[in-house]
């Protein structure tokens, strides 16, 4: 039995989903530079993203709903990556900004307080954070 095997077509789907919400964000300005292309094959591999869904998913990115995670740790997590592709693009306070806005929201981020949990995501992954102190520092910003 192969890994993805463990995983029933809802877990596929929503990581092609989500995979698809990060090509959304990298072809904003309409390319995919090489810090992008090469963060997207790491992401492809870690979502266990097959190179034919990978082609499928750039050429109709846009067919993909963002499915909001249920878990706040997961949202987190997919905050983190959608970050770190906008931060790869070296483009602060752009369309990408506001688009990963519109897909904070699509995440469920609170519409009021998204700016805010964009911005601090953006400083956070600026200073080079891992995944465990961003969900830390995320989680510590309200206190």
């Amino acid at each position: 039995m192969s890994f993805s095997d463990l995983f029933d077509s809802g877990f596929k789907k929503r990581n092609e989903d989500h995979f698809a919400a990060i090509v959304r964000v990298a072809m904003d300005d309409g390319v995919i530079s090489d810090d992008e292309k090469a963060f997207l094959d790491r992401l492809a591999r870690n979502l266990d993203i097959s190179d034919a869904d990978y082609a499928l998913i750039l050429k109709d990115y846009k067919s993909h709903p963002i499915n909001p995670p249920y878990d706040y740790d997961r949202r987190l997590e997919r905050l983190y990556d959608l970050a770190r592709i906008v931060y790869v693009d070296h483009i602060k306070g752009d369309n990408e900004e506001i688009l990963l806005r519109k897909i904070g929201v699509g995440l469920g981020f609170h519409p009021e307080n998204v700016k805010y949990v964009v911005d601090k995501a953006l400083t956070l992954v600026s200073n080079g954070v891992d995944l465990d102190t961003f969900t830390e520092e995320m989680k510590n910003m309200n206190k």
